[in-house]
């Protein structure tokens, strides 16, 4: 879920897709799908690009002419993650829980050519709308499963993927059976030495969510770091946030610089101030986590 692009709006159109993928003459897109109501919406900017929504909430943005744009905040702070994981070009071997519109995915092999990807994705239907629709380059190798993200997880061997990223919603909330200290001790077990794993939440106010996920990666996780807008931290507006964990040093000033660096300005907190932001905060297990918050009327408006 993240912070939607200006698009348009129109009836939806009867013309096929062809083998390039959906046009903006075509127009906009709803279909059920097994998730909610799933809407793809052409960008007012970009003549190639389309937003993903589920039931009115943003959750992708895909340019077919240029994978590697990142349209939403969350995405680019988690495309930082995926530049800076590996020396530039490197192939990754990389396990995306959740699956939208497969931006991230589709960005990582734009940008490192040759990485093996598998992404989890439960809502079988939308997967079919995204392909069709939205296709991906055939020379790409992303394999998409249609399971639930932690049975995903708990199936992929030992030491075998370079960076983990979560980026699981059921509508605009992360379920909870996916912010737990078991789950991030799989995702922690999946990863190779040096790998990294990163997850996309959503919270607003006094942050209660937020500071638990912190909590919870620093039960398996000693590095540690968070990115985000600074209202957001702030409590001043509901939003993304972009967590990043490693059981080796996070490069937090090439992170500082490209957050602070980028159009949305973002925050990185680190150290003894992340700390201080988890400080009291218990994390979450199996026996006690609930999903992320209900995001406030009118916040995607």
């Amino acid at each position: 879920m993240g912070r939607s692009s200006r698009a348009a709006r129109g009836p939806e159109p009867a013309a096929t897709t062809g083998p390039d993928g959906r046009t903006h003459a075509q127009g906009p897109l709803s279909r059920p799908v097994g998730s909610g109501l799933a809407e793809l919406r052409p960008d007012r900017d970009r003549p190639a690009a389309w937003s993903l929504l589920i039931d009115g909430a943003p959750q992708s943005l895909v340019d077919l002419a240029d994978p590697t744009h990142l349209g939403f905040e969350y995405q680019r702070r988690l495309g930082h993650l995926i530049d800076l994981v590996a020396p530039p070009g490197r192939p990754l071997t990389v396990l995306h829980l959740g699956g939208g519109a497969l931006t991230l995915a589709r960005y990582t092999a734009a940008t490192r050519p040759r990485s093996r990807q598998q992404v989890a994705e439960i809502d079988t239907a939308l997967t079919e709308l995204v392909r069709a629709e939205l296709p991906l380059d055939r020379g790409w190798q992303i394999k998409v499963r249609g399971a639930d993200a932690r049975i995903v997880l708990e199936r992929t061997p030992e030491d075998s993927v370079d960076l983990v990223i979560t980026d699981v919603f059921s509508g605009a909330r992360t379920p909870a059976h996916c912010t737990t200290v078991e789950f991030t001790t799989l995702a922690a077990r999946a990863l190779a030495p040096g790998g990294w794993y990163a997850a996309n939440i959503a919270d607003g106010g006094a942050l209660p969510f937020a500071r638990s996920q912190v909590a919870t990666l620093s039960a398996v996780f000693p590095e540690l770091c968070l990115i985000a807008d600074p209202a957001v931290l702030r409590g001043k507006r509901f939003g993304n946030l972009v967590l990043a964990a490693a059981h080796t040093p996070l490069p937090v000033a090439d992170l500082t610089r490209r957050a602070a660096s980028d159009s949305a300005h973002a925050r990185v907190e680190h150290g003894r101030a992340l700390t201080d932001f988890a400080a009291g905060a218990v994390p979450a297990t199996d026996a006690t986590a609930a999903p992320s918050p209900e995001p406030p009327p009118g916040v995607f408006r």
